[in-house]
């Protein structure tokens, strides 16, 4: 039996696999504890989405998704991080000709990522990460924290990161099934992954036909709406969905998420890769 490590008065362990691991929640302390915590600690701040997903699959399947990859990743990673609780709401404005999306407006939800970022860095912590569950949430996530950084520029000590949790592995790499080669919407990887987690709410994918990814004018970025792309809501190939991929494809993200919290988490605090 692996030590359990841990801070005086935090949450009870959790198990993975027969080892005893504790995950941090912000939503399970007091403010006396949180202040007790190491300022170099990461705070995690997962973000996701209420969004249709094609006839096939709910609209909380932003949300659904990212829950199970941060919850294998918080197993993994153990009392080396302070999670925050998931964040719903996302930008979804591109999805809003659906019934069912709920969305910020992009420039409002920029701005709540920031306040949320800005909370910790006025209460000392030096490492803010957003991990990212939607493809809505990429542009305004990426903005929020370029204008932290060049309203702290002198602070060197100071970590800001947006990860999006597809970008962190590569499932084709270990599983040579899947024929989709990024992640889509209410796709192969998304329905295979909704099909291992919570098959009961899948509709039927079988006579689904693919749905190309292109914009037309590669490589320059077209702007759009979900109604430009996709008469019925989704992008890819659900068909190709099984449960078994979406098990690889958790165990990928789950663990890949796991290896970059840990990362931030071994920062020295100053470095930056080949800086001269």
């Amino acid at each position: 039996m692996k030590i359990l490590r841990c801070y005086a008065g935090l949450p009870a362990a959790r198990f993975l696999a027969g080892w005893m691991r504790i995950i941090m929640q912000l939503m399970e302390l007091s403010w006396p504890k949180v202040k007790a915590l190491p300022k170099s600690i990461p705070i995690v701040i997962p973000i996701a989405a209420v969004e249709q997903h094609g006839h096939h699959l709910p609209v909380s399947t932003d949300t659904l998704l990212l829950g199970e990859v941060t919850r294998r990743a918080a197993q993994l990673v153990g009392d080396e991080v302070l999670w925050l609780p998931l964040q719903w709401l996302g930008n979804s404005h591109h999805h809003l000709d659906f019934p069912g999306t709920l969305s910020a407006d992009p420039r409002g939800y920029l701005n709540l990522l920031r306040d949320l970022a800005e909370n910790f860095i006025a209460q000392g912590f030096q490492r803010i990460v957003f991990v990212n569950g939607h493809g809505g949430n990429i542009t305004p996530g990426k903005q929020a924290v370029f204008e932290l950084r060049q309203k702290y520029r002198d602070r060197g000590d100071l970590l800001l990161l947006f990860a999006t949790y597809w970008e962190h592995g590569d499932p084709r790499a270990t599983h040579a099934e899947f024929v989709q080669t990024q992640m889509g919407h209410a796709c192969e990887w998304e329905t295979s992954m909704i099909l291992r987690l919570r098959p009961e709410l899948v509709g039927p994918i079988a006579d689904l036909p693919p749905v190309s990814f292109e914009y037309g004018f590669e490589p320059a970025y077209r702007g759009w709406t979900t109604k430009d792309r996709t008469e019925v809501g989704y992008i890819g190939q659900p068909a190709l969905a099984t449960p078994e991929k979406g098990e690889h494809l958790f165990q990928t993200f789950g663990t890949g998420v796991s290896e970059f919290l840990k990362k931030v988490a071994a920062w020295d605090g100053k470095s930056w890769p080949s800086r001269s």
